[in-house]
């Protein structure tokens, strides 16, 4: 590895470990959210959904202080244990993701419609899958 990849990988780490960032983060979306809604002519509900990612950025900041868990979730307390929990975390939740829109996908058809959004949705999840295989295999 270069020493221009390990600076820029240690910058990132920098700012992702950080207590800021993922309670930061969280107004970005919920400021993404507000827009959308606004542009959809639902501004009562992009306030709303404004307001559950201010609590979770402030859950975030203030929390994680006094909870493990939530430091874990927030970043900034993250060791090796972390990045193992981390990532069978995101594998758990990619597996909860797959079947609900297998499912989704299973009703959608079974009432007579085309499968849409499920189809695109599966085959997105399903390529991002083997080029993830093929990546990892190749990088090893």
């Amino acid at each position: 590895m270069s020493t221009t990849t390990r600076k820029r990988d240690d910058n990132v780490n920098r700012i992702h470990r950080t207590r800021w960032f993922m309670p930061a983060f969280s107004l970005f979306l919920g400021a993404l959210m507000l827009g959308a809604f606004w542009i959809g002519d639902a501004l009562a509900a992009g306030l709303g959904a404004f307001g559950v990612m201010v609590a979770v950025a402030a859950l975030l900041f203030f929390g994680s202080r006094r909870s493990e868990t939530i430091a874990g979730i927030g970043g900034p307390a993250r060791d090796e244990r972390w990045e193992k929990i981390d990532l069978h975390a995101t594998a758990m939740a990619g597996g909860v993701l797959v079947i609900t829109i297998i499912g989704a996908w299973l009703v959608e058809v079974a009432r007579g419609g085309d499968g849409s959004p499920y189809t695109q949705l599966a085959a997105v999840g399903g390529l991002a899958y083997i080029l993830s295989v093929a990546f990892l295999r190749w990088r090893s």
